[in-house]
């Protein structure tokens, strides 16, 4: 009697340096209690160094795999259709001298970015008619209203990236996040149509 598991590939797994890949580490494993704990200790893949940082494992793959072990098992595969293995290297430690020279360049560039803004969109001129409509006097350095401004902006900011340094507010996600989210989500479609061999075949190979 043919006997039936549902597997369901995850979209994207760390892996070390020549480290060994199982089916359990790449895919959610359902069915037949039989073969569950025996598929999940299936090998799939060695990492290996000319893998570099990105290997793509396809389904289609999976199933041979299974197959060579269980031929007649049913595999019924649910959701993505590749797992993309990301090899994690060390990290060599970040330099202070080089991380405070970076945080002084980012934070300069963001500072100038926030006053040719300002001087683009005569900010400093609508203060001192604001501050005219509001006291009917004239006041060419109104710090009434932008020492409060500039506090505003700066928390207006950190209520609209959601962080404050490591902290966060809420769980809502924030606008950069989200953006990071869609920036990733393209990446790993790249990866996986050029880094999937079986979707990269050269008609010409014999």
């Amino acid at each position: 009697m043919e006997r039936q598991v549902f597997i369901r590939l995850r979209h994207r797994l760390q892996a070390d340096p020549n480290e060994y890949i199982t089916l359990g580490n790449i895919a959610q494993v359902a069915g037949d209690r039989k073969y569950k704990e025996k598929l999940e200790q299936l090998f799939v893949y060695q990492v290996s160094p000319s893998d570099q940082n990105m290997v793509v494992l396809d389904v289609i793959k999976v199933i041979e795999i299974i197959h060579q072990s269980f031929p007649d098992l049913d595999v019924q595969t649910v959701g993505s259709s590749e797992t993309i293995v990301e090899v994690h290297y060390s990290k060599k430690r970040l330099s202070p001298v080089f991380f405070i020279a970076v945080w002084l360049l980012l934070f300069i560039g963001a500072g100038l970015a926030v006053m040719n803004f300002h001087e683009d969109v005569s900010m400093r001129e609508v203060h001192i008619r604001l501050y005219e409509m509001i006291t009917g006097e004239v006041d060419h350095y109104p710090y009434l209203l932008q020492v409060p401004y500039s506090i505003g902006l700066g928390l207006g900011m950190i209520l609209f990236f959601n962080h404050l340094f490591k902290k966060r507010f809420n769980e809502e996600p924030s606008p950069l996040e989200v953006e990071l989210f869609k920036y990733q989500l393209d990446l790993d479609q790249y990866v996986a149509m050029n880094e999937n061999k079986e979707t990269t075949k050269d008609l010409h190979d014999h």
